[in-house]
């Protein structure tokens, strides 16, 4: 299993996300998320979550659900928190 690249911080979820999504499917995200894996983002978010590795940046991965669900994590910039949630509750 690869290392964490950076620290996650707080957990949070949304209701909706929790409603939408299996705890595995988010368990797995977050693991992907913690290792540099970013998901179905595009090459320019790739990039930018890149840099943020260096620059401490905000960190946005995407991932689709095994039920076909969408769903984004975000680490904040300090990297105090980490949270997981449907699209439309951005």
């Amino acid at each position: 299993m690869a290392q964490a690249k950076f620290t996650l911080g707080l957990l949070v979820a949304t209701p909706g996300v929790v409603a939408a999504v299996s705890r595995e499917d988010i368990w797995q995200a977050l693991t992907r998320h913690a290792q540099g894996d970013w998901g179905t983002v595009c090459d320019e978010d790739k990039q930018a979550n890149d840099e943020a590795l260096n620059d401490g940046a905000r960190i946005l991965s995407a991932y689709t659900s095994q039920s076909g669900t969408k769903f984004w994590v975000i680490t904040e910039a300090d990297r105090s928190a980490t949270t997981v949630l449907l699209p439309e509750e951005y």
